[in-house]
């Protein structure tokens, strides 16, 4: 009997946190595009003469007001906007044009308002916000300092090192910023690890958004002698680039002066014997007899 009520016991529980966490999902919105918050209430019918009204905590964003006679009056923050046959759908969502990082975790409600009456609310949703963050670049300041930086995302993200892909960065050698800006509310993350590596390590900087489950990392070789070979095949192949092209334009320029020369022998060849036809046509015309006259 006591295993029993423990059993139960532990379903109820299960079944209680397993509520919390559906009550606490959220909709995750991407900065700068539209955003859907669903709510769909069947029972509204029941309802006339009344009105609906969104609310961003307690501060209204939306609100539509429905008269006996089918008519709509609609005033909104922002454009934001429900569908134009939400009365006969029973689709209330409401849809916010562009999310932003100061709406983030904030709690968006649905009530019903008829003359003096207010409804507890009709739907309750959760906004959390997400932007993505630029590929890390990393970069040498000095022979045992790494910098990394990663701009535009949202909400501050992890960070890490590693060294050789595998190998943890000492304690203390990480020096992490979160810069949010005025405006748009976007972190610009500086990260930077001074440590001694061998010249032939590698080191690696990943930038992890958790709300989106985004990784970004860059790999960073420290070997001079590579870098020095990458700067050499670079400079190789540029100037390989380079020689082509010069002779591909020597190549064209030549034929073209040769195509001149051709159509100027042509036309010299031409001419002479242009001359000797209209010659021999004249020396045949004077050899031909006149015809004489007669009188018939």
């Amino acid at each position: 009997m006591p295993v029993a009520l423990w059993r139960g016991a532990a379903l109820l529980f299960c079944s209680v946190c397993l509520c919390a966490g559906l009550e606490q999902d959220c909709v995750l919105g991407i900065v700068g595009k539209p955003v859907l918050l669903p709510c769909l209430y069947p029972n509204l019918g029941t309802f006339s003469n009344f009105s609906i009204e969104w609310r961003n905590n307690d501060k209204a964003v939306f609100r539509s007001l429905w008269d006996e006679d089918g008519n709509v009056e609609t005033w909104s923050v922002n454009y934001a906007r429900i569908p134009t046959d939400a009365t006969s759908t029973k689709d209330f969502s409401l849809e916010l044009p562009s999310a932003h990082p100061k709406h983030d975790r904030s709690q968006y409600s649905l009530f019903v308002l008829s003359g003096e009456n207010q409804s507890a609310p009709l739907c309750t949703i959760c906004l959390r916000i997400a932007a993505s963050f630029s590929i890390p670049k990393v970069e040498e300041t000095t022979e045992s300092s790494y910098l990394c930086q990663s701009s535009g995302g949202y909400p501050q993200p992890v960070v890490y090192w590693l060294i050789n892909n595998s190998q943890e960065p000492p304690n203390g050698s990480v020096r992490t910023q979160a810069e949010a800006l005025p405006d748009s509310h976007l972190y610009n993350i500086t990260s930077q690890l001074t440590v001694n590596i061998s010249k032939d390590s590698t080191v690696s900087c990943t930038i992890k958004n958790l709300s989106i489950n985004e990784t970004l990392t860059f790999n960073s070789s420290t070997n001079p002698m590579g870098s020095r070979a990458s700067q050499g095949m670079w400079i190789f192949s540029t100037v390989l680039c380079v020689v082509v092209a010069i002779m591909v334009i020597s190549g064209v320029y030549y034929q073209i002066h040769l195509d001149k020369i051709s159509k100027r022998r042509k036309k010299e060849y031409e001419e002479p014997q242009r001359g000797r036809r209209y010659r021999y046509k004249q020396a045949a015309e004077a050899m031909m007899p006149e015809p004489k006259e007669t009188d018939v």
